[in-house]
Protein backbone atom coordinates (compact mmCIF):
# COMPACT_ATOMS: atom_id res chain seq x y z
CA UNK A 1 0.00 0.00 0.00
CA UNK A 2 1.43 3.63 -1.27
CA UNK A 3 1.36 5.95 1.33
CA UNK A 4 -1.35 8.03 -0.39
CA UNK A 5 -3.73 5.06 -0.51
CA UNK A 6 -2.87 4.37 3.28
CA UNK A 7 -3.87 8.39 3.88
CA UNK A 8 -7.00 7.53 1.50
CA UNK A 9 -8.12 4.37 3.93
CA UNK A 10 -8.01 6.49 7.23
CA UNK A 11 -10.29 8.92 5.94
CA UNK A 12 -14.50 8.67 5.34
CA UNK A 13 -17.34 11.25 4.33
CA UNK A 14 -20.29 11.55 6.09
CA UNK A 15 -23.19 14.03 7.16
CA UNK A 16 -22.10 16.35 9.61
CA UNK A 17 -24.46 15.63 13.20
CA UNK A 18 -25.12 17.11 16.01
CA UNK A 19 -22.36 16.06 17.93
CA UNK A 20 -19.75 18.28 15.26
CA UNK A 21 -21.07 21.59 15.84
CA UNK A 22 -18.34 22.20 18.17
CA UNK A 23 -15.46 20.86 16.24
CA UNK A 24 -16.66 22.96 13.03
CA UNK A 25 -17.06 26.02 15.13
CA UNK A 26 -12.94 25.39 16.02
CA UNK A 27 -12.05 24.67 12.62
CA UNK A 28 -13.99 27.90 11.15
CA UNK A 29 -12.08 29.93 14.45
CA UNK A 30 -8.94 28.65 13.17
CA UNK A 31 -9.33 29.55 9.69
CA UNK A 32 -10.95 32.85 10.01
CA UNK A 33 -9.44 34.11 13.49
CA UNK A 34 -12.92 34.93 14.85
CA UNK A 35 -15.92 32.55 16.40
CA UNK A 36 -19.19 32.38 14.34
CA UNK A 37 -20.56 30.26 16.72
CA UNK A 38 -24.27 31.71 15.90
CA UNK A 39 -24.15 31.36 12.67
CA UNK A 40 -22.94 27.20 13.08
CA UNK A 41 -25.64 26.83 16.01
CA UNK A 42 -28.52 28.37 13.24
CA UNK A 43 -27.00 25.88 10.74
CA UNK A 44 -27.07 23.11 12.71
CA UNK A 45 -30.69 23.88 13.93
CA UNK A 46 -31.95 24.49 10.24
CA UNK A 47 -30.57 21.48 9.01
CA UNK A 48 -31.69 19.50 11.83
CA UNK A 49 -35.86 20.91 11.38
CA UNK A 50 -35.35 21.33 7.43
CA UNK A 51 -32.92 18.40 6.20
CA UNK A 52 -34.01 18.85 2.54
CA UNK A 53 -33.05 22.63 2.55
CA UNK A 54 -29.33 21.68 3.58
CA UNK A 55 -26.16 19.52 2.17
CA UNK A 56 -23.63 19.48 4.63
CA UNK A 57 -20.81 16.88 4.57
CA UNK A 58 -17.71 16.06 7.16
CA UNK A 59 -14.10 14.37 6.19
CA UNK A 60 -13.28 11.95 9.29
CA UNK A 61 -9.82 11.04 9.61
CA UNK A 62 -8.41 8.96 11.67
CA UNK A 63 -11.62 8.97 13.66
CA UNK A 64 -11.71 13.09 14.11
CA UNK A 65 -13.77 15.41 11.74
CA UNK A 66 -11.03 17.48 9.81
CA UNK A 67 -13.31 19.19 7.31
CA UNK A 68 -16.18 20.21 6.58
CA UNK A 69 -18.94 21.60 3.89
CA UNK A 70 -22.18 23.25 4.73
CA UNK A 71 -23.95 24.31 1.63
CA UNK A 72 -28.22 25.57 1.61
CA UNK A 73 -30.41 24.46 -1.48
CA UNK A 74 -32.64 27.67 -2.41
CA UNK A 75 -35.16 26.78 -5.04
CA UNK A 76 -37.14 29.88 -7.07
CA UNK A 77 -34.93 32.85 -5.10
CA UNK A 78 -34.46 35.88 -7.19
CA UNK A 79 -36.90 35.13 -9.21
CA UNK A 80 -34.78 32.16 -10.72
CA UNK A 81 -36.77 29.06 -11.60
CA UNK A 82 -34.09 26.44 -11.64
CA UNK A 83 -33.00 24.93 -8.10
CA UNK A 84 -29.02 26.00 -7.11
CA UNK A 85 -27.35 25.35 -4.05
CA UNK A 86 -24.85 28.45 -1.87
CA UNK A 87 -21.53 27.05 -0.64
CA UNK A 88 -22.41 28.88 3.27
CA UNK A 89 -19.07 27.62 4.69
CA UNK A 90 -16.15 25.07 4.34
CA UNK A 91 -12.91 24.51 6.56
CA UNK A 92 -10.39 21.90 6.66
CA UNK A 93 -7.95 21.75 9.95
CA UNK A 94 -4.39 22.66 9.36
CA UNK A 95 -2.71 19.20 9.94
CA UNK A 96 -5.22 17.91 7.18
CA UNK A 97 -4.64 20.81 4.85
CA UNK A 98 -2.77 19.27 1.20
CA UNK A 99 -4.16 16.11 1.86
CA UNK A 100 -7.09 15.97 -0.55
CA UNK A 101 -9.71 16.89 2.29
CA UNK A 102 -10.84 19.46 0.57
CA UNK A 103 -11.55 17.92 -2.73
CA UNK A 104 -13.04 14.76 -1.39
CA UNK A 105 -15.31 17.34 0.30
CA UNK A 106 -16.23 19.00 -2.55
CA UNK A 107 -16.86 15.73 -4.75
CA UNK A 108 -19.35 14.68 -2.20
CA UNK A 109 -20.76 18.07 -1.42
CA UNK A 110 -21.40 18.14 -5.26
CA UNK A 111 -22.87 14.62 -5.59
CA UNK A 112 -25.01 15.72 -2.68
CA UNK A 113 -26.04 18.78 -4.69
CA UNK A 114 -26.73 17.06 -7.51
CA UNK A 115 -29.29 14.33 -5.72
CA UNK A 116 -30.97 17.84 -3.90
CA UNK A 117 -32.01 19.12 -7.39
CA UNK A 118 -29.75 21.30 -7.81
CA UNK A 119 -27.71 22.08 -11.60
CA UNK A 120 -25.29 24.75 -9.61
CA UNK A 121 -23.36 25.26 -7.03
CA UNK A 122 -23.03 29.15 -5.94
CA UNK A 123 -20.52 30.60 -3.34
CA UNK A 124 -18.72 33.78 -2.08
CA UNK A 125 -15.64 35.00 -1.16
CA UNK A 126 -13.68 37.97 -0.21
CA UNK A 127 -11.38 39.09 -2.80
CA UNK A 128 -7.99 39.01 -0.55
CA UNK A 129 -9.04 35.32 0.41
CA UNK A 130 -6.28 34.17 -1.77
CA UNK A 131 -5.98 30.73 -0.75
CA UNK A 132 -10.03 30.14 -0.64
CA UNK A 133 -9.60 31.31 -3.93
CA UNK A 134 -7.66 29.14 -5.34
CA UNK A 135 -8.91 26.29 -3.47
CA UNK A 136 -12.03 27.45 -5.70
CA UNK A 137 -10.19 27.81 -8.44
CA UNK A 138 -9.07 24.10 -8.36
CA UNK A 139 -12.26 22.54 -7.23
CA UNK A 140 -13.45 24.10 -10.64
CA UNK A 141 -15.56 27.43 -9.61
CA UNK A 142 -15.72 30.33 -12.32
CA UNK A 143 -17.02 33.58 -12.08
CA UNK A 144 -20.88 34.25 -12.24
CA UNK A 145 -22.26 35.98 -14.40
CA UNK A 146 -23.81 38.55 -11.65
CA UNK A 147 -22.75 41.33 -9.32
CA UNK A 148 -23.03 41.65 -5.57
CA UNK A 149 -23.24 44.76 -4.32
CA UNK A 150 -23.91 46.07 -0.64
CA UNK A 151 -24.17 49.54 0.80
CA UNK A 152 -24.24 50.75 4.46
CA UNK A 153 -27.99 50.79 5.42
CA UNK A 154 -27.07 53.52 8.37
CA UNK A 155 -25.43 55.96 6.22
CA UNK A 156 -28.23 58.63 4.46
CA UNK A 157 -28.43 58.97 0.90
CA UNK A 158 -26.72 62.20 -0.39
CA UNK A 159 -29.88 64.07 -1.39
CA UNK A 160 -33.19 63.53 -0.32
CA UNK A 161 -35.69 62.54 -2.42
CA UNK A 162 -38.32 64.88 -4.31
CA UNK A 163 -41.21 66.16 -2.72
CA UNK A 164 -44.05 63.99 -4.67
Amino acid sequence: MTAASAAAANRASRPLGPNDVERVIAIDRALSGHSRRRFFEKRFAAFEAHPEDFVHIGVVRDGDLCGFAIAHVQRGEFGHEDTVAVLDAIGVDAESRERGIGQLLMRELGAAVSRSGAQILHSEAVWTSHDLLRFFDSAGFKLAPRLALQRPVAVPLDEAPEEI
